[in-house]
């Protein structure tokens, strides 16, 4: 049975991912910070008697990275890592603490590169395994009002790129999926870092960045279509680096690289709601 290491499991995407794995035949190591939050996997798992075992994984801390990845390998190599776990926050940039500003990167981006080095002497050594790091529609589509966390995917964005070609002659794939507004728990996980000011100077993009979330809230994608994206980006024969997931991250994808930068960055003038509103759907093709 080959075996599967997914991050940041407790709710969400990484639960869902685990749980279709599992179904799918894999043997899936579901990694999570805090294990007090494992029961919803648990009652997943043995509702289907599917082989999942969590084990407590914190991807900010190398000890519980070295254990978690220990237990993993101990009957066998690993051949898929789906690097998942995440935080986000939704404050303008004069208002992020540096130590807040790190953490992002320190989860979103470090955690994923100190996972990813667990894995690779072996799979170079076996010529095979698939690497899958969670990004974001701010991966495609850099948002204000959350320019850590835009950042910290732009960063794993770039990551993954240069790793897939680095890792291409060694037969191990690398792919980002990228989710749009999807209904987890990372908003509410989210909250501490999230500032809105009714009488701050940038109260226009603290708003209209919550539309934006509106937007997608109305979709209501569950997770499950990211699981299915991500199953699809390992399994799928014909290779490919960036799997939007969603349609509204479909929707920005297909559109984003029509338009020139500067037309993104003009959307930040003193414009009307119906001027904002009608700019930011010809460029992204999202309706507020």
């Amino acid at each position: 049975m080959k075996i599967a290491v997914v991050t940041g499991t407790s709710t969400g995407i990484g639960l869902s991912t685990s749980v279709l794995l599992a179904q799918k035949g894999w043997r899936v190591f579901a990694g999570m910070r805090n294990l007090s939050k494992s029961e919803p996997l648990k009652e997943a798992a043995a509702k289907e008697n599917l082989p999942i075992e969590i084990v407590q994984l914190d991807v900010t801390d190398n000890a519980s990275i070295k254990d978690a990845f220990g237990q993993a390998t101990a009957d066998g190599p690993i051949d898929v890592l789906v690097n998942n776990a995440g935080i986000g926050g939704a404050s303008p940039m004069e208002l992020v603490p540096e130590d807040e500003h790190r953490q992002m990167f320190d989860t979103n981006y470090f955690g994923v590169v100190n996972c990813i080095q667990e894995v690779l002497p072996a799979m170079r050594e076996a010529q095979s395994g698939t690497i899958i790091n969670i990004s974001s529609i701010v991966g495609i589509m850099p948002t204000p009002n959350q320019i850590p966390y835009s950042a910290s995917k732009w960063a794993l964005e770039g990551m993954s790129f240069a790793l897939a070609h680095e890792l291409y002659r060694f037969g191990i794939r690398v792919s980002l999926v990228e989710p749009g507004v999807i209904m987890t728990n990372i908003f509410d996980n989210s909250a501490p870092a999230t500032r809105y000011d009714k009488q701050s100077p940038y109260k226009s993009i603290m708003r209209r960045n919550g539309k934006i979330y509106g937007a997608g809230f109305e979709l209501n994608t569950p997770p499950e279509v990211v699981a299915n994206v991500i199953h699809e980006a390992i399994t799928t024969p014909n290779y490919k680096l960036r799997w939007p997931a969603g349609p509204d991250a479909q929707e920005v994808a297909a559109r984003m690289h029509a338009y020139a930068p500067e037309d993104f960055v003009s959307l930040g003038a003193e414009l009307s709601d119906e001027e904002y509103n009608e700019r930011f759907h010809a460029i992204t093709g999202m309706k507020l």
